[in-house]
């Protein structure tokens, strides 16, 4: 009965000290991982917003063209 016992003990202790290793880890990198999940969400939203944007565009604006003509020069500026 008391090698149950010592056993239990001992993985008490273990994940006693797994919690409090975690916790300090967590609690020095905070920052860190808080910089990288806000740049994970950045770079995610900025894909979603940039592969829905030309669409959303299109459907607004259906006679919008698909190119515009050369540089004219109107206006006093010379192009180079």
């Amino acid at each position: 009965m008391q090698k149950i016992v010592n056993v239990i003990s001992i993985f008490s202790g273990i994940v006693s000290l797994s919690i409090v290793g975690v916790t300090g880890y967590v609690f020095l990198n905070r920052e860190s991982i808080v910089e990288g999940v806000k740049t994970e969400v950045i770079k995610s939203a900025t894909e979603a917003v940039s592969g829905v944007l030309p669409g959303l565009v299109k459907s607004a604006v259906p006679g919008l063209p698909s190119s515009t003509g050369g540089v004219s020069g109107v206006g006093g500026f010379a192009p180079f």
